[in-house]
């Protein structure tokens, strides 16, 4: 795989910028990996492992290098949708398959329910779905907590709630509202508040994402073979519960990946998932080899 040449696209509201790692072969369909809000900047280590076939990587709108005419207005999955409608039009190269993690998992479902003829293949890691969840109430009630948490006090004291839902294990109860909210600094996070109200997760993404109302009648129609993925070390997460339930209403069981939610990681970000075990599990998957659920 050649190094990276980076592009831009613009859309609706926002300036695109993507990269493209030219592969070996001509005939496999371009791989597209994707997040929300993580950008093309976490998808190095796992892009390294298909170097037989063009990659692609992408900042979404307000992340990173992709900016936003407004950066403190919400992003809803639909907008990313059509933001990944754009880019796959842009390449010209036929319809790809498509690797999309967290955030990006969320925006690639809304993608294929109105754009399947673009998606080959899908798998959809760990959609943080709270929508589906079957404590929607209390777990949609925590995100809401969160962004209003940013709104009053700033990136610290919401980011450390965050950190929290994210890996607390089990169903939302009524009583979570009611936890005492984390320390920032427990974390290495600012407990003073700077003033800024633009933050990718946590004011464009965090409620139009946990609360997005899936076309499963749509999705279910769709040509696109849709694998839901779930992390081995992540069982009782909220994403790893959307997961299983978003598998469930399209009559599928999540297939399980090695590792955890940021499995794919390989110090990106600062976070070490296991990328080779991953690699090789994804690629099994979209080769439709049988992989353990």
């Amino acid at each position: 795989m050649t190094e990276p040449t980076t592009h831009t696209l613009e859309v609706p509201g926002a300036l695109l910028t993507y990269d493209v790692r030219p592969g070996d072969s001509s005939t496999a369909p371009i791989l597209v990996l994707i997040g929300s809000p993580m950008g093309a900047g976490g998808f190095g280590t796992l892009a390294r492992h298909f170097t037989d076939r063009t990659v692609v990587t992408y900042d979404p709108r307000g992340v990173e290098r992709s900016k936003k005419a407004d950066d403190t207005s919400k992003s809803t999955p639909d907008q990313h949708a059509d933001d990944l409608h754009r880019l796959i039009s842009k390449l010209g190269a036929g319809p790809v398959e498509m690797f999309a993690s967290s955030g990006g998992a969320v925006n690639a479902l809304a993608l294929v329910a109105k754009h399947p003829e673009q998606v080959s293949t899908l798998v959809a890691h760990e959609p943080p779905a709270a929508q589906v969840l079957p404590d929607r109430e209390h777990a949609l009630a925590a995100c809401a907590d969160i962004h209003e948490t940013y709104l009053r006090a700033g990136m610290g004291p919401a980011m450390a709630k965050f950190i929290a839902i994210v890996s607390y294990e089990g169903p939302i109860g009524p009583d979570y509202a009611g936890r005492p909210a984390p320390d920032p600094r427990m974390f290495g996070l600012p407990a003073q508040d700077d003033g800024s109200r633009n933050d990718p997760l946590l004011m464009q993404n965090m409620i139009s994402c946990t609360h997005y109302q899936f076309n499963f009648k749509a999705l279910k129609a769709a040509s696109t073979r849709i694998v839901i993925a779930v992390g081995a070390e992540g069982a009782g997460t909220l994403a790893n519960r959307a997961g299983v339930a978003v598998a469930a209403r399209l009559g599928k069981t999540a297939v399980t990946f090695p590792s955890n939610h940021g499995g794919f990681l390989g110090g990106e970000y600062g976070q070490q998932g296991n990328p080779d075990a991953f690699a090789a599990t994804l690629r099994k998957v979209l080769n439709n080899a049988a992989v353990a659920v």
